[in-house]
């Protein structure tokens, strides 16, 4: 037997029924379906049901396609990986609440959550690669999923992020195996940047970093620092985003750690059978698969149907392109993300 490796057995993906279209959004907001297209290639997302879905829930329904498809049973992960930014509660994380949904906690399997939003399920993966090499774990499920929904600006001054965002989940189990499986995964992060795409209240900061002042914290805010009455008032609770900034930097970043990817395996851009990027933007989709002279059936894109998913993109479109008969035995797929922080990675496995 050669060096132990890791792959992917099987990939779930859960997408909530409600349809909210570019011109349901039109209602709420001074926006059109032609502006929506024409920045971002969006033209409808999915919404979870309030009070009924959550971040969890969709997580484990994902999950319970992914663990049929890998021909296991739930009792055997024996560790869960949950990359979310929107999570069901602020503390615990979701790791231990789809442990308890998918009723598999009488193993008292190790529950991990990760922060690393739109590059959350690149780096579970890489988590996920380690470990199974080390031999310490043989059923691994890791999950990406988003409620974003539950905490958009749908007012004009919000609709530069809220027409970007869906709801939706995606996972994977990962197991051991001696053939090639995941080739390498690259990861990088830089937060020179961290608050130019970032939801920052409320939280723990108490203005530091961006000025007490301006959030309404005084000296004596003792007990009162983690949501003022300004940040209330003002509908500062929102997420925002240096949507220019961020689309440079993304387009540069995606380009070097593909390439990078692919130089440690010794192999060129015209070698991969499918790329699956982060649904973040159709158009930084696009400008990356002309850079890498990409034909459209070397690229799976689906955003145009759900949005930015966030953690749940690459899964949800894995297990999409899986469906489709798009992945086949001994493809080369180079999956790769970047996002809030600035973090950005990428994953190239041998299907």
């Amino acid at each position: 037997m050669g060096q132990l490796k890791s792959k992917i057995a099987g990939v779930g993906y859960y997408l909530p029924e409600t349809v909210i279209k570019n011109s349901d959004l039109e209602l709420l907001m001074d926006t059109s379906d032609a502006w929506i297209q024409e920045r971002t290639g969006i033209q409808e997302r999915r919404y979870g049901k309030a009070h009924e879905e959550t971040t969890t829930t969709m997580g484990a329904k994902a999950a319970e396609i992914a663990i049929q498809r890998a021909g296991i049973n739930k009792e055997d992960i024996d560790f869960i990986i949950f990359a979310t930014l929107s999570p069901d509660y602020f503390f615990p994380g979701c790791g231990v609440l789809l442990q308890r949904e998918l009723k598999i906690n009488s193993k008292e399997a190790p529950a991990l959550d990760i922060r690393n939003q739109c590059s959350g399920f690149i780096y579970g993966l890489s988590i996920a690669d380690q470990f199974i090499k080390s031999g310490q774990y043989k059923n691994i499920l890791l999950v990406g999923s988003e409620m974003h929904s539950m905490g958009l600006d749908f007012s004009s001054r919000g609709r530069n992020v809220t027409v970007i965002f869906g709801d939706g989940a995606g996972a994977v189990v990962i197991q051991p195996t001696d053939s090639d499986g995941i080739l390498n995964t690259v990861l990088h992060s830089d937060g020179t940047y961290a608050e130019e795409l970032a939801f920052i209240n409320p939280g723990c900061h108490g203005g530091y970093h961006i000025g007490k002042e301006s959030f309404g914290y005084t000296d004596q805010n003792y007990g009162g620092i983690f949501l003022t009455e300004k940040m209330w008032k003002e509908q500062m609770i929102f997420p925002n985003m240096n949507g220019p900034l961020v689309f440079k930097t993304a387009v540069v970043k995606f380009q070097e750690v593909i390439l990078e990817g692919l130089q440690k395996a010794g192999l060129k851009a015209d070698d991969i059978d499918l790329l699956i990027p982060h649904q973040a933007n159709l158009r930084i989709s696009q400008f990356i698969q002309q850079k890498l002279n990409l034909r459209d059936d070397q690229v799976w894109n689906n955003i145009q149907k759900y949005g930015n998913t966030t953690a749940a993109t690459i899964p949800i479109a894995l297990g999409e392109a899986w469906e489709a008969g798009k992945i086949k035995e001994g493809d080369l797929i180079c999956m790769a993300a970047f996002g809030s922080g600035f973090t950005w990675g990428s994953v190239l496995l041998r299907w």
